[in-house]
């Protein structure tokens, strides 16, 4: 398994994922996830517009300048970066669009597909804080956890999923 293999076992790279939950819990006392990082740098950019916005508990709670709240900023921007340099590295980095945006969507548009992905972004995040967490706060660390809310969330996740890959695909 090198940087530059076009992919990872699944069972390997997972297998590392599960073993980062033990330096979260130990160093900073929580568990892995990634939505929150969104309501802090939400909060934090909004209350440099209005700063009233801070005295709501909620966002006051995200918006401290804690180790458990920046962690998941730092968190995403890692994952974000080591996906580019991951796809990068291997030589699978594409240029153009991928195909199932045309067989998905039934357009080559950008601007389809642009408002399509906002909107779909929109909803998982909705829901991921609606749902107290995202899939990888709920299924890497609450199902990590034993957590039998977390277990009813990813189960929920692939029920959903798959039903719409299923309707969007146009197999139902």
């Amino acid at each position: 398994m090198a940087l530059t293999d076009r992919a990872w076992s699944p069972y390997v790279a997972g297998a590392l994922i599960g073993l980062l939950q033990i330096p979260a819990f130990l160093l900073i006392d929580t568990a892995l996830g990634a939505s929150s990082s969104f309501v802090t740098i939400g909060g934090t950019l909004a209350g440099l517009v209005d700063p009233s916005i801070l005295k709501i508990d909620y966002v006051a709670k995200h918006v401290a300048a804690t180790a458990k709240n920046w962690w998941q900023v730092a968190l995403v921007v890692g994952v974000a970066i080591g996906a580019f340099l991951s796809a990068f590295l291997s030589g699978s980095l594409r240029r153009g669009v991928s195909p199932i945006w045309t067989r998905a969507l039934g357009t080559p548009s950008r601007p389809v597909r642009c408002a399509v992905a906002f909107v779909a972004g929109f909803l998982m995040l909705f829901g991921a804080r609606l749902a107290d967490g995202c899939t990888s706060g709920h299924g890497l660390s609450g199902v990590a956890q034993l957590a039998v809310g977390s277990t009813v969330a990813v189960a929920a996740m692939f029920v959903g999923g798959i039903a719409t890959a299923m309707l969007l695909l146009r197999r139902i």
